[in-house]
């Protein structure tokens, strides 16, 4: 759940953010927008209130150290939306980002430009209150909670632009739909292993009450050793909990992705067969052999 689609992209494949795009205009050359702060009803705030404090008495014990400290950091809290404005503030003194405001979906190339300036696109919109525990556009609550904890980690922060860099190259190489599977199973889905144990880090989760809980304490779902290129032939799920998890050994693991020259890579997996998220393969570091069992009832 970013803030761009790959357009090229089968329906399960894509990664999906706000309102789609489609043909409508750009509201700036760079699709951002006003926040709008001052325009927030007591009701957004309050759908707000609820997220923000259910989530933040689930995630002590399952989310990373990166990210607490992280929203330990930050100008947030329960009370209000946050505003872009004094975000930005602090992550710019902090890593140097800053979050910017969009109305939903935007273009690829806009998105990654974005990230390789250290930008933040985040929708500007919060969910109804019969929405709570499933939107299918990721709103501010996403966004802001999930994923800006994390841009308060230099390690994390690093990654992102690296990320929206190799976005640029991908998107004129064509490859998009294969580093759109490394942002997924990590930076919206990732999980790390830390001494106390496996902890979540992917905004993804760390936004959803009920995937915080499936993610690490169900028995279904496979949690596999990360592996970049076998990542990169994964397909995902966007309707549903994931088959499968990646875990990271540690955050450094992602800076390690910067330093890898991604074209060979793109070459040899287009001669690979793609896999299914509930494959596991012989040569797979599994930390834990899913049982299957949530998606194979909703297949019967």
């Amino acid at each position: 759940m970013s803030t761009y689609i790959d357009s090229a992209a089968a329906p399960e494949e894509r990664v999906k953010h706000g309102l789609a795009a489609g043909d409508a205009a750009p509201p700036s050359p760079d699709w951002t927008i006003d926040q709008g702060w001052e325009n927030y009803t007591a009701e957004e705030h309050g759908v707000w209130k609820t997220l923000y404090e259910r989530q933040t008495k689930l995630l002590p014990g399952r989310a990373c150290d990166a990210y607490v400290e992280g929203m330990r950091d930050l100008p947030m809290g329960p009370d209000e939306i946050p505003d872009f404005r004094k975000l930005s503030e602090t992550l710019m003194r902090k890593t140097g980002w800053q979050i910017v405001a969009v109305p939903g979906l935007v273009p690829d190339d806009v998105f990654f430009e974005h990230l390789a300036n250290r930008r933040f696109p985040a929708g500007n919109f919060i969910r109804k209150p019969h929405e709570l525990d499933y939107l299918e556009e990721p709103d501010v609550f996403h966004d802001v909670f999930g994923h800006v904890p994390m841009l308060m980690n230099k390690v994390f922060a690093d990654y992102i632009q690296a990320y929206g860099a190799g976005g640029l190259r991908a998107h004129k190489l064509g490859t998009l739909k294969n580093l759109a599977r490394v942002y997924w199973y990590t930076v919206e889905f990732g999980l790390v292993q830390q001494s106390d144990g496996l902890r979540i880090y992917g905004a993804g989760i760390a936004s959803s009450y009920t995937e915080s809980i499936f993610s690490l304490d169900d028995a279904s779902p496979n949690r596999i050793r990360f592996d970049l290129e076998r990542v990169m032939r994964t397909n995902y799920r966007i309707d549903d909990f994931q088959e499968v998890y990646f875990v990271l050994n540690n955050l450094d693991e992602l800076l390690e992705l910067d330093r890898i020259d991604f074209a060979p890579l793109y070459a040899r997996i287009q001669s690979q067969p793609e896999l299914q998220p509930g494959d596991i393969l012989p040569v797979d570091e599994v930390l834990h052999r899913g049982t299957g069992v949530y998606h194979g009832a909703k297949k019967a």
